[in-house]
């Protein structure tokens, strides 16, 4: 999926403002069907222009905000780097959030970089793994000097590193980690942080709607192909069983009573297999009462089954992440405890803020690089990385969360689940 960018004007820090009133239904429309693509090449000057200072702003991951102002402190960089930024996201399958967000987020924030079309593309690799290495490729031979990518994978992530790095490019491996060669940057949010805020959500839940003997079934994402998924297992499991092991293995108990019944990893992230699995683990122990789910899309599915089965609001708790219209539809239902919000507005600056100063070859601050991310396979491999903070979203704190920052829209989501619901708890 390409979509084309709009030319940014360099001397203004406005462009993009107009589709903060599109999120859900305007950019659906046209992200859905195009690709973004810009070919590339840009100033070639390593001086001070008039687009501003080419000293590295000091900010931090704590600058960025819904307004994207932050990013009018690179134009200065951007004037004096040279060469295209080749951005690449994965699929419009495992999460919506691709097509809704984060293209026209990143396309924002470059715009308000004062980058123009001509320095920057946006593409999907469509869920292929040769799709991704293939764009790859192409942007560096149109002249990428650093690449955006979040991998399918753990092994196209690591032939990407390794074709960008025989070109001298950089790697900024974004949402989810590459662990891979010694110019390799990661964007994200902190995902053990994640892991740990669905687990005390479980918790609170478990509590809240008076489950007792707690028989939990463990619903884990695509720990065979994403680190990441490993790594929110490990937060998850840290908090309510006391161990970063993943997967577990039942018999298992905790301090608080909870049995653990099963834990299933799903494969790639496959939605429709998480909920045939997770039917058939219901069909062959009843008496499972609690879910531990990775993330909205996958939750979707399991809350269906469970209603299939006669389950009735708030008897049965199942968590998430990614803060989808489906998932809020569910907490406000009694179906799910809560849901990790991760404002994408914040990475998609955050991923172009690192981008620039990398293309400009200055180093990174560290008020920018906070942290290190561990490959959850091998504790002695380690990444540079940018992480931002994560929110645990649940009724009483949606409107001041997702509502406010326009990620979802309370027109849709009031329509879905009844004025009624949406007055109880605030949201308009």
């Amino acid at each position: 999926m390409v979509v084309e960018g709009k030319a940014a004007n360099r001397s203004s820090g406005t462009a993009g403002g107009a589709h903060l009133g599109l999120r859900r239904t305007g950019w659906v429309g046209l992200f859905g069907a195009l690709a973004l693509v810009a070919a590339a090449c840009g100033s070639t000057s390593p001086s001070k222009t008039s687009s501003g200072s080419t000293t590295v702003p000091n900010v931090t991951v704590s600058s960025f905000t819904l307004n994207f102002s932050a990013m009018a402190k690179f134009k200065g960089l951007e004037a004096a780097g040279k060469g295209l930024v080749g951005v690449i996201l994965p699929d419009t399958v495992s999460s919506t959030r691709y097509t809704e967000f984060d293209a026209p987020y990143l396309q924002k924030a470059f715009q308000m970089a004062g980058y123009p079309a001509s320095d920057f593309s946006i593409q999907n690799a469509q869920g292929s793994d040769a799709t991704e290495l293939s764009m790859a490729e192409a942007d560096i031979t149109r002249g990428a000097k650093v690449l955006v990518m979040d991998p399918l994978d753990g092994t196209v992530g690591g032939e990407i590193q390794a074709y960008a790095a025989s070109h001298g490019v950089a790697l900024v491996s974004y949402d989810r980690a590459t662990f891979a060669g010694t110019k390799t940057y990661y964007v994200s949010f902190n995902n053990f942080k994640v892991g740990q805020l669905i687990g005390h959500g479980f918790e609170a839940c478990v509590s809240a709607w008076g489950v007792t003997k707690p028989q939990v079934w463990e619903v884990d994402g695509g720990e065979n192909s994403d680190p990441n998924a490993i790594s929110f297992a490990q937060g998850y499991n840290s908090v309510i069983w006391g161990t970063k092991t993943t997967p577990l293995t039942p018999p298992k108990t905790n301090s608080l009573g909870y049995n653990l019944v099963g834990d299933q990893v799903t494969l790639n992230w496959d939605v429709a297999t998480a909920g045939t699995n997770f039917a058939q683990a219901l069909t062959a122990h009843p008496n499972i009462n609690a879910v531990v789910v990775a993330n909205d899309e996958m939750n979707a599915n399991v809350v269906l089954d469970l209603k299939a089965k006669g389950v009735q609001p708030k008897t049965v708790p199942t968590t998430g992440q990614d803060a989808t219209l489906t998932g809020m539809e569910n907490i406000l239902g009694g179906y799910q405890c809560g849901t990790v919000y991760k404002p994408i507005y914040l990475e998609a600056q955050d991923a172009v803020a690192l981008a620039t100063i990398l293309r400009a070859g200055k180093t990174p601050p560290a008020s920018l690089v906070n942290s290190t991310t561990i490959d959850p396979a091998s504790s002695s491999i380690t990444e540079p990385a940018s992480l931002l903070t994560p929110e645990w979203v649940t009724p009483t704190n949606m409107e001041a969360t997702v509502i406010k920052d326009g990620f979802i829209q309370a027109s849709q989501l009031c329509s879905a689940v009844g004025q009624s619901v949406c007055t109880q708890y605030g949201i308009s």
